[in-house]
């Protein structure tokens, strides 16, 4: 299980250097510019390659969180998140102005399930008392809070109010829930690694 874990951590290293490096070359306002649109950049190979990461983390940890006997379906929560990721990975957004295609809905629905199973994983989890179940809760409520905003621009698109990105901080919003729900994954792993045994009478380090 500890190289599963170990594989998992690998995996999500690999997947936010990849979504740092794509965000270092392109040069875009994170502010504002959805992570979905770093594609169309001439580093946008890497941002399949950091999701597809992030999906064989979660499926890793996922195998783990099996394994352990965990609720089955906090482990069935993060397969779907790991599965989503994927797609969202697979199936490219539409470019700015372009009419909703397959590619482009697949990618917009497979990013609502990824955002909002992730948080709910969390909150089984914390309420479980895994280790570090305060960090995981807090985290899973930040990414729900933060998931609520992302969807304002949409909700308020179909009443036929407009609004943009530039409008409103949609990067920023985005990307806090992408973090959020990182941590989650990665706090639900680091909670099954066994801190090291010490002898008696061995002095704790701090």
């Amino acid at each position: 299980m500890r190289g599963l874990l170990l594989g998992g951590f690998a995996a999500i290293g690999a997947g936010t250097g990849a979504m740092l490096t794509l965000h270092t070359e392109a040069g875009l306002d994170p502010m504002h510019t959805v992570i979905s649109e770093y594609a169309f950049q001439a580093a946008g190979w890497l941002l399949p390659l950091s999701l597809t990461s992030f999906a064989a983390g979660a499926a890793l940890i996922a195998e783990a969180l099996r394994r352990s006997g965990a609720d089955r379906w906090v482990v069935a929560l993060l397969a779907v998140w790991g599965v989503s990721m994927f797609l969202v990975g697979a199936f490219p957004t539409d470019a700015p102005g372009l009419p909703l295609s397959i590619s482009g809905g697949i990618h917009r629905y497979a990013a609502f399930v990824a955002f909002l199973v992730m948080p709910l994983a969390g909150l089984l989890l914390a309420r479980a008392r895994i280790r570090y179940a305060g960090w995981v809760r807090t985290l899973s409520v930040v990414a729900l809070t933060a998931l609520v905003m992302v969807v304002i621009p949409y909700a308020v698109r179909m009443f036929g109010v407009p609004l943009t990105n530039e409008e409103f901080p949609a990067g920023l919003i985005q990307r806090t829930v992408v973090v959020t729900e990182l941590g989650v994954l990665a706090l639900a792993g680091l909670s099954m690694l066994r801190p090291p045994v010490r002898r008696a009478g061995a002095p704790v380090l701090a």
